[in-house]
């Protein structure tokens, strides 16, 4: 019996004991101005600051941002040093890189992924109904790439961050209750 839920090209059916314990810990996007970004992720989209670590030698800054219900928020410590052990053993954390000064110059700007040539292409979001959370953002003045019924796509949206990173919005249920399972 395969250790993978689906089949695909490529597959290792053995595991290196030594990979045992890893976690996927987070997902890095450089911004141009915290101030900006961090309102759009905490504000428009509900996550929480856990852990901001500067760096004044090399001139940068990590912001560490996750969605936690209060009983996760609870167990955050309090503790800087327990609280960055924390940040880096928990899973889906998405860190927010400001290399200082970008903010203040005009003409910056970063590579979104998804003009030409393209490569990184965006991250997704899950939530409990896909049209209320467009019409929020919507309401909110958010960039969208795509609305829950354009395209043949239906039932998903791309949104854009102040940065222009895609995000797409997703309703975990859609593509099943559409009749849709692959």
């Amino acid at each position: 019996m395969s250790r993978h839920f689906d089949e695909a090209p490529g597959l290792s059916e053995t595991v290196d004991p030594a990979t045992e314990g890893y976690v996927f810990n987070q997902t890095m996007l450089r911004i141009k101005d915290p101030a900006r970004s961090l309102d759009f992720y905490t504000r428009v989209m509900g996550m929480r600051l856990v852990r901001k670590l500067d760096f004044p030698d090399m001139k940068f800054t990590l912001y560490f941002l996750a969605y936690l219900d209060e009983q996760q928020a609870a167990a955050v410590p309090a503790n800087d040093a327990q609280r960055t052990t924390f940040t880096f053993g928990r899973e889906a954390m998405l860190e927010l890189t400001h290399n200082w000064g970008t903010e203040t110059d005009s003409e910056f700007s970063y590579h979104n992924g998804n003009d030409q040539p393209q490569g990184f292409g965006h991250i997704g979001v899950a939530v409990p109904d896909v049209y209320q959370a467009a019409e929020r953002f919507e309401q909110l003045g958010v960039d969208f790439v795509k609305r829950p019924d354009d395209g043949k796509m239906k039932g998903l949206a791309f949104i854009k961050d102040p940065d222009g990173y895609w995000i797409e919005i997703l309703q975990p249920n859609m593509l099943e209750s559409q009749g849709n399972t692959a």
